[in-house]
């Protein structure tokens, strides 16, 4: 081999290495992930960057770069998300778009909300005052509003956002969640286009589980972008409490 080819070979190895490693571990190991939108309220922030583990539930076309792999209900090393596990998923219909949702429904449970309560297979899911808390709008604008701590079956717990209990998803039918599919919904429950509405309708409907991406685990760290308007507020709207706490 001439010299020149030898050099050449050796010039491209050290960055082509480089890319592959960065694609085999965003693909088999975990990625980072970007919250743009105020759904997931108090629990997730706009602006927050988390890292979604890619093997908690095994391995979809969705878990290659660009969703390269063939179609398939059935995971590689497949497990299901347990309830109460944030999900990083593909649109169940527009799957350019890629979405963060609470676990809620499994397959065969049966999902309801019943005058702002949700309801798992006929039974309220207890729901205890929290106080108050901030939301924040799309403008970076915030107002107070109420908080509660939410039970699912098997002892799950987090917190929800909620300020009305007569809105259009506080009285819905009951869902029964179909094999190979999953029901998810957002923390901020009164601003959240999830499970309870049709795809059709602006929502996800029921998720495949071969649509799964992640499971969000690690909070990597938050800026307020919607509030950093000027040069001296930069600064000030770093989160440094977020930084790497776990979800």
């Amino acid at each position: 081999m001439k010299p020149f080819a030898r050099s050449l070979i050796g010039w491209l190895i050290e960055p082509l290495a480089a890319i592959l490693l960065v694609a085999g571990a965003t693909t088999a190991i975990a990625q980072p992930f970007y919250i743009p939108s105020g759904s997931m309220e108090p629990n997730l922030q706009i602006g927050d960057m988390l890292l979604g583990t890619k093997f908690a539930y095994g391995y979809s076309r969705w878990s290659l770069p660009y969703g390269l792999g063939p179609s398939s209900q059935a995971r590689l090393f497949g497990k299901l998300p347990e309830r109460g596990d944030v999900v990083i998923f593909r649109h169940s219909t527009n799957t350019k778009s890629t979405l963060i949702k609470r676990v809620i429904g499994l397959p065969g449970d049966r999902v309801q909300m019943v005058r702002g309560r949700l309801a798992i297979n006929g039974k309220l899911a207890p729901l205890e005052s929290a106080g108050t808390g901030k939301v924040e709008e799309s403008d970076g604008s915030f107002h107070p509003i109420d908080k509660f701590i939410e039970t699912l079956p098997g002892g799950s717990k987090h917190t929800v956002f909620k300020s009305r209990w007569d809105g259009p998803l506080d009285d819905t039918k009951v869902f029964t969640v179909p094999a190979n599919h999953i029901f998810a919904m957002g923390d901020n429950r009164d601003n959240s286009s999830d499970s309870r509405m049709a795809p059709e309708d602006g929502g996800v409907g029921f998720i495949p589980v071969e649509n799964l991406v992640a499971r969000a685990d690690l909070m990597l760290g938050s800026y307020d972008y919607l509030n950093a308007r000027d040069l001296k507020s930069w600064l000030s709207n770093i989160r440094l409490s977020r930084f790497l706490r776990p979800i």
